[in-house]
């Protein structure tokens, strides 16, 4: 089948773009409001854009706590969502208004950060502290403002459980991180496997991340 977003219906019974590219890492964003009030929220509109120096997005749909935090603040923190806290990860979506605290809410132990004020969660083994950069705004081809933003934060401070770390690697199935497919559909990282970038002549080779796809 083909159809064109902007204009053709997709015959489907559910809209299938949030099904084509999977599977998505989940961003669990904690933020504190100016109010001081403590949120959690997951988005899976979520990805890192750059490793060195490392910057990190999410994108909200609408203007939800975590971008009006982070923008109002200036700091948010990635947390990541493993497959062992995916309730407390789908509990802390449900939409209970800025003065609610998820994690109070919910009983979810948070801990504190180095360099920024929202905390982390205890439990994940990845934090990002990041400093807000810029939010970017959407604009669809006819000039129609679009509902979703993206906000960019640089990652100032980095916490990795020592659990996880194997012979100087990240031993992902330890963490066993939660990614979201289509619809209500989830999956969780347990098998990898590697395959070695063909060797590159020239400027353009790199060992940084010499695996499968290039960033």
């Amino acid at each position: 089948m083909y159809y064109d977003p902007r204009r053709d219906p997709h015959g489907l019974k559910h809209n299938p773009m949030t099904a084509l590219v999977v599977p998505r890492p989940i961003g669990w964003i904690s933020t504190v409001s100016r109010a001081g009030v403590v949120n959690l929220a997951p988005y899976s509109f979520f990805n890192v854009v750059s490793g060195s120096p490392p910057f990190v997005m999410f994108a909200s749909k609408p203007r939800k706590d975590s971008q009006r935090n982070a923008e109002e603040t200036g700091e948010f923190v990635y947390n990541m969502a493993t497959y062992e806290l995916r309730d407390a990860v789908n509990a802390s979506s449900a939409d209970w208004g800025p003065a609610i605290s998820e994690p109070e809410r919910i009983g979810l132990e948070m801990a504190r950060c180095r360099e920024v004020k929202p905390p982390r969660v205890a439990r994940s083994p990845v934090a990002l502290e990041c400093k807000y950069f810029k939010t970017v705004e959407l604009v669809s081809q006819d000039g129609t403002r679009n509902q979703s933003s993206v906000v960019i934060g640089e990652v100032v401070g980095i916490h990795i459980d020592d659990s996880v770390i194997v012979n100087g690697h990240i031993e992902v199935t330890r963490m066993q991180p939660l990614a979201r497919l289509g619809y209500m559909d989830y999956c969780t990282v347990n098998e990898l496997f590697a395959i070695q970038r063909p060797a590159a002549a020239g400027p353009e080779a790199s060992a940084e991340d010499p695996v499968l796809a290039k960033a």
